[in-house]
């Protein structure tokens, strides 16, 4: 199997981790964005991202000198090991279904930036115990404390643009009632006039709404907060899960059995997210949450609108934690905990793509360059605090 034995090959993975991490949820937003039910969505998505195991498994996992390789364990005795693993790829799987419908109530960027600052904090704090405090304490938990403003922060902004975006809707009691006519004769600054509506304006909003998938007017914040810290605390019990399936910390292996490596691990991470995933998703297109319509299985399998591009985001967030696996291997997990940075890649592409906070108030625009600003200090030192696994 092939070992990430440098420093440098471990920050290389995390950047990498970082980009493809940062990028498949706003895919995933996208295809809500255009109505795409976020079930069918999801199925796509969960097959691929399983294949990436699967592929990163039988390639990496398989070449060079170093032994064993990923099909030699697959017949050990290493069941202790398979249980820590499959345990952090349930709860990975039960926070990015929870993210998704978080995205819809509070927004790609501030999802992004509440959930991975959870992650730091709960979960950095467990792999630097787990390992042995290779990471450098005193940079380390700074870096931590600083990933906790953002939180703040990022409460702080959704609450701000969600009162900007109540302003911009003042002259519509209704969305339902909202007549051709009135998005036509609307006040000027509210651009509502022929033609495609303005990002960021009170048309743009009613536009969205009534073509995305999940309905989000009149409902209420604490919802969108409530599933966002739910999908946090989820995020930061997969990677302590992950490190003891293949350190085994709490000695759980019979004395002579070899540790997991990370691509066997990863293998069964993914197989219990999958399966997870599929249960969740197929009950969700008879029983939806949150207002969905009722689908069925024939219905996902006939849509193919936007299905490319959930399988393209099962691809990233896949090939993306398995970098982020190998990394957090070599320069220790607390440190691959960097890779949380993917909310400044995720806002970048809320902003691009989904007109995020276009046209809010100044409030709002303090406090969201207070939150990235937060962010890229505590990304910044947590890097600092990198060690290297003996």
């Amino acid at each position: 199997m092939y070992m990430i034995e440098s420093k440098g090959g471990a920050i290389s993975c995390m950047l990498l981790a970082l980009l493809f991490l940062g990028t498949w949820p706003a895919i995933m937003t996208l295809t809500e964005r255009r109505g795409r039910l976020p079930q069918h969505t999801y199925l796509d998505y969960t097959i691929t991202n399983l294949l990436a195991a699967v592929i990163i498994a039988f390639t990496l996992g398989q070449i060079g000198p170093s032994r064993p390789n990923f099909i030699t364990q697959l017949s050990q005795d290493n069941w202790q090991s398979v249980m820590f693993a499959m345990a952090g790829g349930i709860v990975l799987s039960l926070g990015n279904l929870a993210t998704q419908y978080a995205w819809a109530f509070v927004g790609l960027s501030v999802t992004e930036v509440i959930t991975a600052s959870i992650t730091v904090v709960i979960g950095t704090t467990l792999n630097y115990f787990l390992d042995d405090r290779i990471n450098r304490a005193e940079v380390l938990f700074p870096g931590v404390a600083c990933f906790l403003i953002a939180v703040c922060f990022g409460s702080a902004v959704h609450k701000s643009n969600a009162a900007d975006n109540k302003s911009k809707l003042q002259g519509f009691k209704s969305l339902e009632t909202t007549s051709s006519f009135q998005i036509e004769t609307g006040p000027a600054d509210s651009g509502l006039a022929k033609g495609k509506a303005k990002e960021g304006t009170a048309a743009y909003l009613i536009e969205l709404e009534k073509q995305r998938a999940i309905k989000v007017f009149g409902k209420s914040t604490i919802i969108g907060l409530a599933i966002t810290f739910f999908a946090g605390i989820c995020f930061s019990l997969f990677s302590p899960a992950f490190n003891l399936a293949t350190n085994d910390q709490w000695h759980t292996l019979k004395h002579g059995v070899p540790k997991l490596n990370v691509y066997t691990a990863f293998f069964y991470f993914s197989v219990s997210a999958f399966v997870l995933a599929l249960i969740l998703n197929i009950r969700f297109l008879y029983w939806p949450i949150l207002g969905l319509p009722k689908s069925s299985f024939k219905a996902y399998l006939n849509d193919w609108n936007g299905r490319g591009w959930s399988f393209l985001a099962g691809f990233l967030c896949g090939f993306g934690n398995g970098l982020q696996f190998m990394g957090g291997q070599a320069a220790g997990y607390a440190a691959a905990d960097a890779v949380q940075a993917l909310p400044l890649v995720s806002t970048f592409w809320g902003i691009l793509l989904f007109g995020e906070y276009r046209r809010s108030s100044r409030r709002t625009y303090v406090l969201l360059i207070s939150m990235l600003f937060m962010f890229i200090v505590a990304v910044a030192v947590l890097m600092a605090s990198s060690g290297h696994r003996k």
